[in-house]
């Protein structure tokens, strides 16, 4: 096996390793090829493994497939996939006279081929939006990984791709309704979206809508479920303002629907309501987990907003969606998501569902007429459905179920919620699934903690393909759903955020203890894994309790907290003073420096560790990473494996198409495997 790479030290330097933040130099792209290597180098043994767990995952997926079709207008667009491309192409095919879903393949258009677009390297979609008059294709394609965008118009009938000649774009487009005109946003230096512009596609240059000069703010552009009005939206993490614009007049002015007021945050949609075109408001004016308010299309100023549904202090309203037929509540009490449907002239009601624990959204509106919304529904056990709702009668059909290829019982696998109680009483609820017998039999089993406890994002169970390999061979997959995520409500989110950070912490280790207490796994056998803001959540639980596990797995991790925050030139910094606090305080610099994974790493016994980064990475910059195993590589007491993986094609996401994703949890299973004994 090749030595591992020792960064060099900068001693005059109070960051020793801050060398590694010169992006492109060689001494930078050495070190990060070196550590790519010694991964390799480490995981060698496991290539056949490796290749073996990719074909095993990607025979569980069925590779030719095709989407459930969308009607829109005298159109059905919908995607295939094929066996051997990374992504799926677009397509549309004529909607057939009885209105049913039926493909017809002789008379289907290609829209827009991914695959020959990324001509083997990286790609993502951004955009992808047909003009109302269903004539031309607005998209955008980041070919980088950083999120920045180039946006292009494709003239459906002759085929024609002209690109628009803007560069920082964020990747969004916004059609009017004449089919003519888009809006699109603009990035800063920080990588922020703080510019929309007006573009008419006959006219040579863009015009300036809105320009948001604070730096907590983002801006974004979106058509109403009537696709009868522009929504402009800015907001940062705690406080909204919103303007709207006819659809039909795009070069009119936006008017503001409420000022900005700090802390006071709400969204718009447009629809009808009692025959009546009205604004639908979600605020959280009268307390922080939203009341619902309707308001005259014509007067749609706050002093005009008239209550439909009043705050609950027992229950979060997280989204409004909307047609023709009524809207729908999205709810969430007990942890757990909940749709409240609301049809036209007639009594609401709940929609049920099978399982005790799941993820459920609303998925797809359709046309704003439809008298049917589709649902996506999916639980640890049960692949994603997805479901047809009639509004009216709130008769459920499922439509399509994501298929498994090969032997699976959905009843082979039971799924679990139980619960931990943190330092202050607080309970915390843990998600879980096995095979049955592997619960059945009592005993400490191998156990894959994931978590990740930040800008109230739920981490609602969900089903996954590849997840099966990890229980097949006996592992329990279970998810800590801690404070600083949404899955309780507002108050749970603002309970792991600011002053309160260091109740994530505390949550996600008081998950694994009692995972340990009730016999469900053992330290010598607990595996942990979080991305992102769960890196940071990682890299705390490591720093403060490394006895409790055995691996851990970090993707993208923000890790290097402190000198991030303190650096407001770099991407998003700013935004993330309303989540993290301000280290220019030094209220708050203190609290940040007491968990900052990066500078709390200290000479003692570490679990084994995969960390994985993205060159391209605008959200949280590959050095974040390279420090941080910097410095353990240095500072740790244990002989346990330390491997960074630096993808030096990739962003935030990880490498893009899907057979590429595989692979990649491949890699991750095999180290998994590797440090926890367990038999290919």
């Amino acid at each position: 096996m090749s030595q591992a790479p020792i960064a060099r030290i900068d001693a005059a330097s109070s960051d020793p390793y801050q060398w590694l933040e010169h992006r492109d130099s060689e001494d930078v792209l050495a070190y990060l090829n070196a550590e790519n290597a010694y991964t390799e180098a480490c995981l060698a043994e496991q290539a056949t493994l490796r290749e073996a767990l990719f074909e095993e995952i990607k025979g569980r997926i069925r590779e030719t497939d095709l989407s459930l079709p969308a009607p829109w207008g005298p159109w059905l667009y919908y995607q295939r996939t094929t066996a051997g491309d990374e992504y799926a192409r677009h397509y549309r095919c004529p909607r057939p006279a009885d209105n049913s879903l039926t493909i017809d393949v002789q008379n289907e258009q290609l829209l827009l081929d991914p695959n020959a677009l990324a001509a083997g390297g990286f790609l993502s979609l951004g955009a992808f939006t047909i003009s109302p008059d269903h004539r031309l294709l607005g998209y955008s394609l980041d070919t980088s990984g950083d999120e920045i965008y180039r946006l292009l118009v494709k003239d459906l009938t002759s085929g024609a791709v002209r690109e628009l000649p803007f560069d920082d774009c964020d990747g969004s487009m916004t059609w009017a309704n004449d089919s003519q005109t888009l809006f699109f946003g603009e990035l800063d230096e920080t990588h922020r979206p703080h510019k929309l512009y007006r573009y008419r596609l006959d006219e040579s240059e863009p015009q300036l809508v809105f320009n948001e000069p604070d730096g907590r703010f983002f801006v974004h552009c979106y058509r109403s479920s009537s696709e009868r009005q522009l929504i402009l939206a800015s907001a940062s993490k705690t406080t909204s303002e919103v303007w709207v614009l006819d659809a039909s007049q795009p070069h009119d002015a936006f008017v503001c629907m409420a000022p900005r007021e700090e802390d006071h945050e709400y969204d718009v949609d447009h629809g009808l309501l009692d025959g009546q075109w009205n604004w639908l408001i979600r605020s959280n004016q009268t307390g922080i987990n939203f009341a619902l308010y309707r308001a005259a299309q014509d007067a749609p100023s706050r002093a005009h907003w008239q209550e439909l549904r009043a705050h609950d202090p027992q229950c979060m309203l997280e989204g409004i969606d909307l047609n023709a037929d009524g809207y729908v509540l999205s709810l969430r009490e007990g942890g757990l998501p909940t749709l409240q449907v609301h049809p036209q002239d007639a009594t609401p009601y709940r929609v049920e569902l099978p399982d005790a624990a799941y993820s459920l959204h609303v998925q797809d509106t359709l046309e704003f007429a439809s008298p049917v919304i589709r649902l996506r529904y999916e639980a640890l056990n049960r692949p994603a459905q997805v479901r047809q709702l009639e509004l009216l009668s709130g008769r459920q059909q499922v439509l399509k179920e994501t298929p498994v290829e090969g032997p699976f019982d959905a009843d082979a696998y039971e799924s679990r919620r139980v619960w931990a109680t943190a330092a202050d009483g607080t309970r915390i609820p843990i998600s879980l699934v096995a095979r049955r017998e592997v619960l059945a039999a009592g005993q400490p089993a191998l156990l894959y903690l994931y978590g990740y406890g930040a800008y109230g994002e739920s981490l609602d169970p969900w089903f996954s393909h590849a997840r099966l390999s990890l229980l097949e061979r006996g592992f329990v997959f279970a998810i800590a759903h801690v404070r600083g995520g949404g899955e309780l409500g507002e108050a749970w989110y603002r309970s792991g955020k600011l002053a309160h950070k260091a109740n994530t912490f505390g949550d996600f280790i008081a998950a694994a203890e009692q995972l340990i207490l009730d016999g469900y796994t053992s330290p010598s056998r607990l595996a942990i894994s979080g991305g992102s803001a769960g890196g940071l959540l990682m890299g705390a639980v490591l720093n403060q309790r490394p006895e409790l596990f055995a691996a851990a797995i970090a993707e993208v991790p923000f890790v290097d907290v402190l000198n991030t925050m303190l650096n407001p030139d770099l991407p998003l910094t700013v935004t993330e003073y309303d989540e993290w606090g301000n280290p220019n305080e030094p209220e708050s610099y203190a609290r940040i420096k007491a968990y900052a994974p990066y500078e709390n790493v200290r000479a003692q016994d570490y679990p084994a560790l995969l960390a994985v980064a993205g060159y391209h990475d605008s959200r949280v910059q590959y050095w974040e990473a390279a420090k941080w195993v910097a410095k353990l590589r240095a500072t740790k007491t244990d002989n346990n494996p330390l491997l960074l993986k630096t993808d030096m094609g990739a962003g935030h996401g990880g490498m893009s198409g899907r057979y590429q994703a595989l692979r990649d949890v491949a890699l991750e299973y095999a180290f998994l495997f590797k440090v926890l004994g367990v038999e290919g």
